[in-house]
């Protein structure tokens, strides 16, 4: 090069470099660059809307997970997947203001196997991924409680599955009614309370259909979960509930609110141990359970899961997401 070409190349660069070192030096460009690097913006953002979508999308999925048979809990329900709605996303994200974060749409991804199709099984929990628990409360004897621990329900708005034995519903249909007016979900405890496995297969029907009968009768409804007496079942009273069209529940944890040892506090630091996503929690309407339910719920909610009926928590059915806003 001439060493006059040379000398208007330098001072090309004296002129041009500072306005270089301005730009790359911008608020607007270090911002932009730090965003990059976090990952928080597309280093192309621009061209591809539609490929930022698509690739968020994949680290979004959620897997359904299949219901399945455990070695140890048995039968275990599914639990639906989530995928984003990578269409629907996108034709919304076009007409966003610039900068606004990006509506994500959602679509559930069914399980492809359910509770119905696995064999006859007992279930003593639901998934572990849905987090929501369930307070199955068993009622064979008595009334004076079962009105304070309803009140409790109603102020906590907290649904709950009553397993009601025959003979305390031909004796307290009102009450029962009361369940059913205050949103709860109504099961099958049999009718007399006896150890089911040591009965017939003829009398193991026989106590759970006059149960259901009763049912029927008095809040016309047919219950969908039968709750064996004391826990006691063996798998002729679990294939004789499905005959009958319903699946046998156990528990996850056990407040052993029967024992009159079992002070409330001691009952809320055993469900405190045993809770998590999926939990059925068992209970009675004792005067100890009424007084440790609330700080039960409390404990349960500051967990961050949310209480319902064994249906909704045995069910494959996802909660409503609550998702984080990405903007581009």
């Amino acid at each position: 090069m001439r060493r006059g070409a040379r000398i208007r190349m330098l001072g090309w660069l004296i002129l041009v470099l500072p306005l270089l070192l301005a730009l790359v030096q911008s608020p607007a460009v270090t911002a932009y660059v730090a965003a990059v690097k976090k990952g928080d913006l597309p280093a192309f953002a621009g061209e591809d809307l539609r490929s930022v979508i698509e690739s968020e999308a994949k680290r979004r999925y959620e897997p359904p997970v299949d219901a399945r048979v455990d070695k140890v809990w048995k039968a275990i329900p599914g639990y639906d997947g989530l995928a984003v709605d990578v269409e629907e996303t996108y034709r919304l994200a076009k007409k966003r203001e610039p900068g606004s974060p990006i509506p994500w749409v959602y679509k559930v991804v069914p399980a492809r196997v359910t509770l119905d199709d696995l064999d006859p099984q007992p279930i003593y929990r639901g998934n572990e991924k849905k987090p929501m628990v369930a307070l199955m409360v068993n009622v064979s004897w008595g009334t004076e409680h079962l009105g304070e621990m309803l009140r409790v329900l109603h102020e906590e708005r907290v649904p709950a599955t009553f397993f009601l034995e025959g003979s305390w519903l031909k004796k307290h249909p009102d009450e029962a009614r009361a369940l059913m007016k205050g949103g709860h979900e109504i099961g099958n405890h049999a009718y007399s309370h006896p150890l089911m496995s040591g009965l017939s297969p003829e009398r193991i029907r026989g106590e759970m259909f006059q149960t259901e009968q009763l049912l029927e009768k008095t809040l016309g409804i047919r219950s969908k979960w039968f709750a064996p007496p004391a826990g006691d079942f063996n798998q002729t009273v679990v294939e004789e509930a499905a005959r009958l069209g319903m699946k046998t529940v156990l528990w996850t944890v056990d407040t052993v609110d029967w024992r009159k040892s079992s002070t409330p506090e001691l009952m809320v630091e055993r469900v405190r141990r045993g809770v998590g996503g999926g939990s059925l929690i068992l209970m009675h309407p004792t005067d100890r359970t009424v007084k440790a339910l609330p700080e039960i719920i409390r404990m349960i909610k500051e967990k961050g899961l949310r209480l319902g009926t064994v249906s909704e928590v045995l069910s494959p059915k996802r909660l409503e997401p609550v998702e984080p806003m990405v903007t581009f």
